[in-house]
């Protein structure tokens, strides 16, 4: 399982919590789980597996985590945060509701390019524990909406656009994750969606070429 990228890791150790000894057992038991769910996929995966990847015991995994769900759950909250955050902190000098979507979908699909493993972990997390991606959401539905104020967007309704905006995405993501995908398919998708929101077809590839600002530095 190829590591996430230095910048995404700090932040998601960060969001596994680092303090007391329980909570530095329960980010290891989550690390484990993260390996034993990429191998084996969360549906086969057991408690039992997660105690060993751990080098504990399966009494010592119930005491932290009632069952694989609870694991999911933290998992997939922290994932979810480390990414996000590091995508939301890296657009917040962009004033350009456009160019705030096109990076965010491209940053996600760049994170499946970069770790596909950790990339199929979050997609498959997010199955099993919805309220996070929920979350994730918000962040690009204020840009919908920003760009729908900016009179960048035309979309007939949030809940239409949003569907584009994460169906497109997902499956992005699982297209590089797989190797399946052809070049710049990241910047392709964006300006898909970009299209899709009402945009002019040349404008949105135009935007969605532009370099991918640089994610800053884990600062804690």
């Amino acid at each position: 399982m190829a590591p996430l990228p230095p910048v995404l890791a700090q932040r998601f150790v960060a969001a596994l919590g680092t303090g007391g000894k329980r909570e530095r057992t329960r980010a290891q038991l989550v690390h484990a789980a993260a390996h034993v769910f990429a191998d084996r996929g969360w549906s086969q995966a057991t408690m039992a597996q997660v105690a060993e990847a751990a080098g504990v015991t399966t009494g010592t995994v119930y005491n932290h985590f009632a069952s694989k769900e609870e694991i999911a759950e933290a998992l997939s909250l922290a994932l979810a945060a480390a990414v996000n955050q590091a995508i939301v902190a890296s657009i917040e000098p962009v004033k350009d509701a456009a160019q705030r979507m096109a990076i965010g979908q491209r940053r996600f699909v760049w994170l499946a390019a970069e770790s596909p493993s950790w990339a199929c972990l979050l997609l498959e997390m997010a199955a099993i524990a919805p309220r996070h991606v929920r979350e994730v959401e918000q962040d690009a539905l204020r840009d919908l909406r920003l760009g729908v104020r900016q009179k960048r967007f035309k979309v007939p309704s949030e809940e239409s656009a949003m569907e584009v905006v994460t169906g497109v995405v997902q499956a992005a993501m699982r297209r590089v994750a797989a190797g399946a995908a052809p070049p710049r398919h990241d910047v392709a998708c964006a300006a898909l969606v970009l299209r899709a929101l009402g945009m002019d077809p040349a404008e949105a590839m135009e935007i969605a070429r532009r370099p991918l600002p640089d994610l800053p530095p884990f600062t804690g």
